[in-house]
């Protein structure tokens, strides 16, 4: 084992599997977080049978289960006329097919399940509270009282473990704007599913949308590609930016644009993304999750890629020098989200395509099996960690 203990900055989904992953293979860790206590971010999550896989190997995933539902498939339908596109079986067949399950969530669900697993974890020690001045292992040190072999930067997009990577990836405005909400079962329109994940396509925009055990209701996700904003973070939409909603869903289903309009406290996110750049210093710093590599969420994957981060960093340095652990998570890594990020730009362009496209497109969905999308998401979600 090259190093016995980490200091991991962050206590989001990246940092405390992270910390979970490095007590799996007997490595100790302090997770220092900014905020004085974990609250409730974003809304809904999908988990695919690529990050579920890994919380059941840290023991987290029977606790998840309790809370979730598992989607009987994943739909793809037209936000013009609600006619469904596409049909991928998910529940059972996710099971048999990827050996893991797919399941739908509130965020705070699972960062509650990893919380209490890391709480329970001797080898793990969370600070609350806590803003540091660098994020070099000296200064780490006087934070927590323990120098670590290795520094964890698990602190979102807008990390400031990066400033200790030379050449770290930078974070820029993507074009594309995110409106979340949720709407009561009671409320519910009858197009949206009961019983699985839908994906509403049309030109420029799409609209996802699932059920959320945990509130009894729906979580819902307006995408619009083409927007602008001034802004860095997620605030409550105001009469503007609601208007900005209904001009980007326009000509959209009568439906749609009703729930749409009729949102109770829409949350505006400007979506951001990670460019090329290092992950690790080379000797003792590392960048895991949306600090490393920031993306898109037209796969479904922000999570889940957080998640294999954290439990692939835990393999490598359990096995080699910490220089050659770092470089080979680094490499292994970078092809794996480069692979996802393009899954995700192909999706961008299939669910936002117009005019002719969007027709060739529907043809061609129509014309597949579900066996055949199902196989073309087998790297994805049956993906292990140290095959």
């Amino acid at each position: 084992m090259s190093i016995k203990h980490a200091t991991i900055v962050g206590a989001g989904v990246a940092g405390l599997t992270t910390a979970l992953s490095l007590a799996a293979k007997g490595i100790s860790s302090d997770v220092i977080e900014q905020a004085p206590q974990l609250g409730e971010v974003g809304a809904g999550l999908q988990l695919s049978p690529n990050a579920t896989r890994v919380l059941a190997a840290l023991g987290v995933l029977a606790d998840v289960e309790r809370h979730w539902l598992e989607p009987r498939s994943i739909r793809l339908a037209s936000g013009l006329d609600l006619r469904s596109l596409a049909d991928l079986p998910a529940g059972e067949f996710a099971r048999r097919r990827w050996g893991s399950p797919y399941g739908v969530l509130h965020r705070s669900t699972l960062q509650q399940a990893l919380l209490r697993a890391v709480l329970s974890a001797p080898l793990c020690k969370l600070h609350l509270g806590r803003r540091i001045d660098g994020v070099g292992a000296d200064a780490l040190g006087h934070v927590t009282g323990r120098r670590p072999d290795l520094v964890v930067g698990a602190d979102g997009a807008w990390s400031v473990a990066r400033d200790a990577i030379s050449g770290a990836p930078a974070v820029s405005f993507s074009g594309n704007i995110a409106w979340r909400f949720t709407v009561s079962a009671a409320e519910a329109p009858s197009f949206l599913s009961r019983g699985g994940v839908t994906a509403h396509l049309g030109p420029r925009a799409h609209l996802v949308s699932y059920p959320l055990k945990e509130i009894n209701g729906f979580n819902l996700v307006a995408i619009a590609a083409g927007a602008r904003s001034d802004e860095s973070w997620a605030l409550q939409a105001d009469a503007a930016r609601r208007s900005m909603l209904l001009d980007q869903f326009s000509g959209w289903h009568r439906d749609i644009r009703r729930v749409l309009s009729d949102a109770d406290s829409p949350t505006f996110w400007p979506l951001y993304q990670a460019s090329d750049g290092q992950w690790q210093n080379g000797r003792d710093t590392v960048l895991v999750g949306d600090a490393a590599h920031a993306m898109m969420p037209f796969s479904a994957q922000g999570a889940a890629m957080a998640i294999e981060d954290a439990f692939s960093l835990a393999h490598h340095v359990s096995r080699t020098t910490l220089p050659q652990a770092l470089a080979h998570f680094e490499a292994e890594r970078k092809a794996r989200a480069a692979r996802v990020k393009a899954r995700g730009e192909f999706n961008r362009f299939a669910y936002h395509a117009r005019g002719p496209v969007r027709f060739a497109r529907d043809i061609v969905l129509a014309l597949r099996s579900p066996e055949s999308i199902a196989a073309d998401l087998d790297w994805l979600y049956g993906h292990k960690i140290g095959d």
